[in-house]
């Protein structure tokens, strides 16, 4: 019998799992782990696949591509397989190879929710909604039109998610959703009718601050080199910043240098303290490091850190 073995599974901002239910503070607990657990696959699939998540988080997509249509070799119905395809495409901007694989993940699995976010975000990339493709998913499912409705809140798409839940049967889950919409809707029309306060204020240069923009801009911009020299200098100055331990393993994990962007990360958790979103980039990033090293162990024990909503 061939071995069980886990298969480390992310995307950046959402994580693999269908959302069922609100936490406190509109935090949306995931039902399901991040961690997709496949059986009985040999070490030549594991080893494929690990390659291409690596060659993808380095952005080497072509390598990436290859690599998992191999896999999808030995395994047609990979559905994970799909998915992962779907979002290298989009990543590769061929958007109708990302749309053809994202749909052919969501009809395998249609109530999963983050196949259908990837899925919103190719027909959005596109300049289109999911509505030009209802015939080709299965877009009666009601679980698929509740996380339908769930993406279009997260995206501050109000009055669409507010129309998915006008179609679908009542539950606890539309109920909360609803309230929620409509709290959101009505928070939105009272900031819009506030008139803006004139005020005059001093501009005071602030270095740390500074910093931060800065290498925000760089890594929009994904100027690697330069993005590297401004997190080491800004560290000389602010040692206990965690942020920009971030920001210097972000750099070192997209040139390669996985290890160097691990012992970084790990230098600084105990500076994080409650930032939970810094945390999870953290968590994110070691993620990326750990799973191109081949050290699922620790790749899988950083995933099941990341807390879902932030």
């Amino acid at each position: 019998m061939k071995p069980m073995f886990c298969i480390v599974y992310f995307f950046m901002g959402f994580l693999l799992a269908p959302i069922q239910t609100y936490a406190q503070e509109d935090t949306i607990e995931a039902e399901e782990s991040a961690e997709v657990f496949l059986e009985e696959y040999s070490d030549t699939f594991q080893e494929k696949f690990f390659e291409a998540l690596k060659q993808k988080g380095i952005e080497n997509y072509d390598k990436a591509i290859n690599l998992l249509l191999e896999c999808r070799q030995m395994d047609t119905d990979a559905h994970v397989i799909n998915h992962e395809l779907a979002k290298v495409y989009l990543a590769n901007k061929e958007y109708d190879l990302a749309q053809e694989h994202g749909t052919n993940a969501l009809n395998a699995k249609p109530e999963n929710l983050w196949y259908l976010d990837t899925l919103v975000n190719i027909v959005l990339k596109q300049g289109s909604s999911i509505n030009t493709i209802k015939s080709n998913i299965p877009y009666a499912n009601n679980a698929l039109r509740e996380n339908l409705a769930l993406i279009y809140f997260k995206q501050k798409n109000f009055e669409d998610a507010l129309d998915v839940l006008d179609e679908i049967r009542v539950s606890t889950f539309s109920e909360e959703l609803r309230s929620k919409l409509k709290d959101s809707i009505e928070k939105q029309k009272l900031h819009k009718t506030k008139a803006p306060k004139e005020t005059t204020k001093t501009v005071v240069s602030d270095p740390l601050l500074d910093f931060k923009t800065q290498i925000e801009n760089l890594i929009q911009s994904n100027d690697l080199l330069a993005l590297e020299e401004m997190a080491k200098e800004a560290l000389e100055s602010y040692p206990l910043q965690p942020y920009f331990y971030y920001a210097l393993a972000h750099a070192l994990n997209k040139k390669g240098e996985h290890i160097r962007a691990a012992e970084e990360l790990e230098s600084a958790l105990d500076y994080i303290l409650d930032d939970v979103v810094l945390a999870n980039k953290f968590y994110e990033e070691l993620v990326i490091a750990y799973t191109a090293l081949k050290d699922t162990s620790k790749a899988n024990m950083y995933l099941r850190k990341i807390k879902p909503g932030f």
